[in-house]
């Protein structure tokens, strides 16, 4: 190989690594501005002394009350946190089903993953309890997301919707069945309850606690890894069934996997932040603009993406409104569904 053949990809590879470290430095200052900002506003330099002492006692001067170190790190970091692994998670999530399926549309939203996660949330905390304890919502959560998973390969199979288009058609059909479901959930369900459950559907990340935030992060981390193991995997999938099944991919197995992965992820997110729509639809398309096409970088590029965009989120709904907390889901399903149009418009999908 000729040093002028190899000058583009060592130039590919130092603008990979450059994206990567400003991707970093933007996910660092994101998380100081969200922990800073807020109805007290705290200095960034304290934010990060807080932190340090929190790691290292004492290893740096206290100079703030104990008042603005339980903001800090009782209420904000863990919130900034959950809006991180939220954020990542559900780009993945989007990432990987836009693979599978092949169309640039496809998001748990869409599919009825989010939609399914919300109705069993919504039945352990109106109608059966708590009787696993915190694990209560967080299964259930991952129940409902996995039935809706089969319900809508299941339909998708009796309708002979084998396309990716007919597919994402049948996920919105069976999504709008089960909202009405969760509906009625909450229409029988304890009235007051139900004004805190609302609320929970429109997405939130106030309820973020530091004890709870090992769930998600353990989802996420295991469940992510296997999909970044899988990329190549995932780019067969991109070009076509038979093109995957030539190169030994069993197609209907893995598309199953990854259906059952991402109903896993979806559910345990859904069950901590409520429904927060169209992240996973916008930020693969980012990514992909970024970093091109090959899944190695498509997924880590969409959860750091994510994570920084979902922290932005919440940044905007703690301040558009203060001292009121606007829901998330609002903001991103504004954002998402100016962006969703977009996309509509290009002539490439």
């Amino acid at each position: 190989m000729t040093s002028n053949s190899m000058q583009p990809h060592s130039l590919k590879a130092k603008r990979r690594l450059i994206l990567t470290f400003w991707g970093v430095v933007a996910l660092l200052g994101s998380l100081s501005i969200a922990v800073s900002v807020g109805a007290v506003p705290v200095p960034t330099g304290t934010v990060w002394g807080v932190l340090l002492n929190k790691i290292s006692p004492d290893a740096v001067e206290q100079t703030w009350s104990k008042g603005r170190t339980a903001i800090v790190w009782n209420i904000r970091f863990p919130r900034a946190l959950l809006a991180v692994m939220v954020g990542a998670g559900l780009a993945i999530v989007g990432a990987s089903l836009q693979a599978v399926t092949r169309n640039p549309l496809a998001d748990p939203h869409l599919l009825g993953i989010s939609s399914g996660g919300a109705f069993g949330a919504i039945f352990a905390l109106l109608h059966s309890g708590l009787f696993l304890g915190l694990l209560t919502v967080p299964i259930m959560a991952f129940g409902g997301a996995l039935l809706a998973t089969l319900i809508v390969l299941g339909v998708s199979r009796v309708a002979d919707a084998s396309s990716a288009d007919r597919l994402v058609l049948a996920g919105v059909a069976v999504s709008f069945i089960i909202m009405a479901g969760a509906n009625g959930l909450i229409f029988l369900g304890d009235p007051r309850a139900s004004h805190t459950v609302v609320f929970w559907m429109l997405g939130g990340l106030g309820l973020a606690q530091w004890d709870q935030l090992i769930y998600p992060f353990i989802i996420l981390v295991a469940c992510g890894a296997w999909l970044i193991s899988q990329s190549r995997q995932l780019n067969a999938m991109t070009v076509g069934d038979e093109t995957a099944a030539t190169l030994g991919i069993p197609v209907a197995r893995f598309r199953l996997i990854v259906f059952v992965i991402g109903a896993l992820i979806t559910g345990v997110m859904v069950a901590f932040s409520g429904i927060i729509g169209f992240v996973g639809l916008m930020v693969p398309h980012i990514a992909r603009m970024l970093v091109g096409g090959d899944y190695s970088r498509v997924l880590p590029a969409s959860a750091l993406i994510g994570a920084i965009f979902l922290l932005w989120a919440d940044i905007a709904a703690r301040t558009i409104m203060a001292p009121e907390d606007m829901p998330i889901g609002i903001l991103t399903g504004l954002v998402g569904g100016i962006f969703f149009v977009w996309l509509l418009g290009r002539r490439s999908i």
